[in-house]
C-alpha cells in the first residue's frame, strides 16, 4: 500500500510539474530588452511596471528618452512603478501614490492565452491638465476591458515642468534644435515600444487605438498631426480634450516664446545654467510655478493641430470623439456666479476680446447666469475642439463616429455631484463601476457594457457598432448624427452646431488677425 502511495505521487510530480511550466510560460514574455514575469488571476495576465524608456534623471533630465538598458535573468512585473512627478492627483479623489523621476513605466493587461492569438491593442493616455495623473490608477486598470478580447496598455509621461520645460540651452543641446514636448516624446516613445514589442504578448502592433481623456485627448489630437507618430496606431478615441484653437492667442505655445517662458524659471529657480538646474531637487522644481503647454515646438509639432488637419495632413486614422453634457460645471463649482459678476466670470478664464467676439448677452438671473458661464466653458474648453476634431478628420473621407455623454452619476459615486461632468464617462469606459460604491444601479451596469463594447469594437475594426447594441451613425460634416450615451442610448446630434459655430467665427477672426 505504500509502494502505490509513492507510485501515485511520483506520477502526480510531473503533471504538477507540467501546470507550473504551462503557468510560468502564459506569464512570462521576452522583450527587447529582456523577460517578464506577470501575474494571472481570474483569467486576466498583467505585466505591471515594465520600463520604456531610460529612467530621465540627472544629465537625461528634459532630454528625449533613451533606450531601456537590458537585463538579465528575468525581472519580476508585479508591481505598479512609481508615478512622474506631480502636485496632487488626478482624478482629486485618486489614492495616494508614490512618485519619481524615474517613471517612464508601462502596464499591460492581456487575456489569459493571449499569445497564440493577434489582439487588437488599446492604448490609455490618462489626463490631469499634463500636470497630473498616472498609468496605475485603480480607474484604469485594464482586466476588465481586457475581457472584451482586447489588450489594454497604459504608459505613465513625464509631467508639469519635468515634461514640458523648454529652454535655449535645452534647444542648442538638442539632436532635434528644439526643446519641450518631453512628455509627448514619452508617450510617442511608448508606442515605439509597443509597436516592437506587443506581438510577444499576443497584441496586433498594426491595430493599436489610442484611447484618453482631458489633456490625455488633447495628446492624441497633437500626436495625429505629428509626423513622429505616422504608423504607430490606426484609431483614436478622444474623450473631452483636443488642440485645435488658435496657437496665436499665446506666444508661449510657440518655441521661442516657451523658451523665454523657460529662460524665467530657470531665474526664478537660481540657477545659472542647465548644470545646476539638472542638480536641483525634483521636489524642490515640483513646488515652483510653471505654465505646463503642449507647443509647436518644430520637431513632435511642426505647425498647429489646426493647419495640419486644414490641409488633410495629418495621420491617417479612424477617429471616434465625444463631450460630455456638464462639463463646464468643473470649473465653476466653487465659484457664486451672479448677473452682477457674470461678465467678469466669463473673462477669468479667457480674454475679453474673445468674450466680445462671441458676442455673450447679459444674463436675466442668476441662474441664468450660472448656466451661461457653465456652457461658455464646456463649449470653449471642451466641445468645439470635438466638434473641429470631427468635422476636420471627415474632410478627406475619414471614418469619424460622435457622441455626447448624458448620465448623471449616482450619488457617492466617482465624478457624482455635477452633473455629467467632466469625466464623468470614465468609469463606464473601463467598464469600472467600483463595487464599494453600492449606490450603482443596473442602469449604470447596463451603460458600462455598452460603453466598453463600443470602444472594443472601434478598436477592432473602427467601427463601434454591434448587432446587439443601438446603432451608432457614423458623424459627417453633412450630417452631423451621433449617439447620445445616457439613460438610454440613442441617435442623436451630439453638438450644437449654432452655438460652435459662433465660436468658430471668432476663433476664425483671431486666426485672420494672427496672419496680418
Amino acid at each position: 500500500m505504500a509502494s502505490l502511495r509513492v507510485m501515485c505521487v511520483l506520477c502526480i510530480l510531473p503533471i504538477i510539474a507540467c501546470c507550473m511550466l504551462v503557468q510560468t510560460t502564459q506569464t512570462r514574455v521576452l522583450t527587447e530588452s529582456g523577460s517578464v514575469e506577470g501575474v494571472e488571476a481570474d483569467g486576466i495576465v498583467v505585466f505591471k511596471g515594465i520600463p520604456f524608456a531610460a529612467p530621465p534623471v540627472g544629465k537625461l533630465r528634459w532630454r528625449a528618452p533613451q533606450p531601456v538598458a537590458p537585463w538579465r535573468g528575468v525581472r519580476s512585473a508585479d508591481n505598479f512603478s512609481p508615478v512622474c512627478m506631480q502636485q496632487g492627483s488626478y482624478p482629486p479623489d485618486a489614492p495616494h501614490e508614490h512618485s519619481n523621476e524615474d517613471c517612464l513605466y508601462l502596464n499591460i493587461w492581456t487575456p489569459s492565452g493571449a499569445r497564440s492569438k493577434k489582439l487588437p491593442v488599446m492604448f490609455w493616455i490618462h489626463g490631469g491638465a499634463l500636470q497630473n495623473g498616472s498609468a496605475s490608477t485603480p480607474l484604469y486598470a485594464g482586466d476588465r476591458l481586457a475581457r472584451y478580447d482586447v489588450i489594454v496598455v497604459t504608459a505613465n509621461y513625464r509631467l508639469g515642468v519635468f515634461g514640458f520645460l523648454a529652454h535655449p540651452d535645452l534647444t542648442r543641446e538638442s539632436d532635434n534644435g528644439t526643446s519641450g514636448n518631453y512628455g509627448l516624446q514619452d508617450q510617442l516613445a511608448a508606442l515605439q515600444w509597443v509597436k516592437r514589442n506587443i506581438a510577444a504578448f499576443g497584441g496586433d502592433p498594426d491595430q493599436v487605438t489610442v484611447f484618453g481623456q482631458s489633456s490625455g485627448s488633447i495628446s492624441i489630437s497633437a500626436l495625429i498631426a505629428s509626423p513622429l507618430a505616422k504608423g504607430l496606431f490606426r484609431g483614436a478615441i478622444g474623450q473631452s480634450g483636443g488642440l485645435f484653437e488658435p496657437m496665436q492667442l499665446l506666444p508661449e505655445l510657440a518655441l521661442p516664446g516657451a523658451e523665454q517662458a523657460g529662460a524665467r524659471f530657470m531665474s526664478d529657480a537660481g540657477a545659472t545654467d542647465l548644470a545646476r538646474l539638472r542638480a536641483m531637487p525634483a521636489d524642490q522644481l515640483l513646488k515652483m510655478s510653471f505654465k505646463t503647454d503642449i507647443i509647436v515646438d518644430g520637431h513632435v509639432l511642426t505647425r498647429p493641430p489646426y493647419d495640419i488637419f486644414i490641409e488633410g495632413k495629418q495621420n491617417d486614422v479612424s477617429v471616434l470623439v465625444g463631450t460630455n453634457r456638464d462639463e463646464g460645471e468643473t470649473f465653476i463649482r466653487d465659484r457664486a456666479i451672479t448677473v452682477t459678476n457674470y461678465r467678469s466670470e466669463l473673462e477669468r478664464g479667457f480674454p475679453s476680446f474673445l468674450v466680445n467676439l462671441m458676442g455673450v448677452q447679459q444674463a436675466a438671473n442668476d441662474a441664468e447666469a450660472h448656466m451661461g458661464v457653465s456652457a461658455f466653458n464646456r463649449d470653449m474648453r471642451f466641445r468645439w475642439d470635438m466638434w473641429t476634431w470631427a468635422r476636420l478628420s471627415t474632410r478627406n473621407g475619414g471614418r469619424v463616429f460622435a457622441y455626447e455623454f448624458t448620465r448623471v452619476p449616482p450619488v457617492g459615486t466617482p465624478f457624482s455631484g455635477f452633473g455629467a461632468m467632466h469625466g464623468a464617462e470614465m468609469p463606464y469606459v473601463f467598464n469600472n463601476l467600483d463595487p464599494a460604491a453600492p449606490t450603482w444601479t443596473d442602469d449604470d451596469h447596463r451603460l458600462a457594457f455598452a460603453i466598453a463594447t463600443y470602444w472594443t469594437n472601434f478598436a477592432k475594426t473602427g467601427d463601434p457598432n454591434d448587432v446587439n447594441m443601438p446603432a451608432w451613425p457614423a458623424f459627417t460634416e453633412s450630417n452631423q448624427q451621433g449617439i447620445l450615451l445616457g439613460d438610454e442610448i440613442h441617435t442623436g446630434r451630439p453638438f450644437d452646431e449654432k452655438a460652435l459655430g459662433r465660436i468658430d467665427a471668432a476663433y476664425s477672426s483671431v486666426r485672420a488677425a494672427g496672419s496680418q
